[in-house]
């Protein structure tokens, strides 16, 4: 559905995208992560035809998009991650006007059917003229008039900035559905609990390149399991020579340590054989996976706060 490869942008001296490889696949949802500064958003204007790629090539639907961008529009439902909204329009006239700007508004029963749906779930009040909007609300506007209108690809940049946890879980709600309709989801996060709950793959990217990418599943055996089973008497000998065992710690209590996720299964029946009770398994999160890529950027940057302080 989507597919860069080396992709390339220069805005003067500075290099926003530094050879960017992305491909996501028909009927899935893809997380795009990554911190401010990264290249989401200029790899997303590219993606629009909104901006051109100064090397490589970029396909939506096997189509370049800034030769092709009014027709490939069509087909795309895109919600910024701030939304300016006309100051005398209400909300329900902004919605109806981002959807006929699609084209997306031919089955009028269908569209109607919808919209009120999803203002109702949005809890959003569509009289109100855009200007005494919320940014909140303002998100609201273009969430509605995107999922209002099918779409085969939605690409979303931090589509629930502004939205509280109440709001978060309709959207993704509307996210689960359109993928169930055989849509695709392109997800620029800064939430990793978004990401890790609705995403089927993710790609990270670091100064405008790709550095993993992958389902959860493939990227989990980056970072480390943890372990931990009621102490019970064990011999503490025994339980430093686990097999693949880091960071071991004992407390009256209980064990603690951590293991390389694809050494697990090698594990488990070492503590078979020891009988340990209790035993809790937790796998990593995908927030621990960015913090690998990015743990030494915030280490640096604490390094420099530090003195000033």
């Amino acid at each position: 559905m989507i597919r860069t490869e080396g992709l390339v942008k220069r805005f003067g001296r500075t290099r926003a995208l530094d050879g960017l490889d992305l491909d996501v696949e028909a009927g899935t949802v893809h997380g795009f992560l990554g911190p401010n500064g990264a290249g989401k958003s200029t790899t997303i204007r590219i993606l629009l035809g909104l901006a051109r790629a100064t090397e490589g090539t970029a396909r939506i639907f096997d189509d370049e998009p800034w030769g092709w961008a009014s027709a490939l529009h069509r087909r795309i439902a895109y919600v910024p991650g701030d939304v300016s909204l006309w100051p005398n329009l209400t909300g329900g006239e902004a919605v109806d006007f981002f959807a006929r700007l699609r084209g997306g508004t031919v089955d009028r029963a269908a569209y109607t059917e919808r919209r009120a749906r999803l203002m109702q779930e949005f809890q959003f009040d569509p009289r109100v003229k855009g200007r005494a909007y919320s940014k909140g609300n303002r998100q609201k506007v273009a969430l509605i008039a995107a999922f209002a209108t099918p779409a085969d690809l939605y690409v979303l940049d931090e589509p629930t900035s502004g939205l509280d946890p109440l709001m978060e879980q309709v959207f993704r709600r509307e996210v689960d559905r359109v993928r169930a309709d055989g849509a695709t989801v392109l997800l620029s996060s800064h939430i990793l609990s978004e990401v890790e709950q609705l995403c089927d793959r993710v790609s990270i990217i670091r100064a405008g390149r790709t550095v993993e990418s992958g389902s959860l599943g493939e990227l989990r055996h980056l970072t480390r399991t943890s372990v931990s089973f009621a102490t019970n008497g064990l011999d503490p000998a025994a339980i430093s020579a686990l097999p693949g065992a880091h960071d071991v710690a004992v407390d009256e209590a209980r064990v603690r340590f951590t293991v390389d996720s694809d050494a697990v299964a090698a594990l488990l029946p070492e503590l078979g054989r020891l009988g340990v009770q209790g035993l809790t398994v937790e796998p990593p999160s995908l927030e621990e996976l960015f913090l690998r890529h990015y743990g030494d950027e915030l280490a640096a940057t604490g390094a420099e706060e530090a003195p000033r302080a």
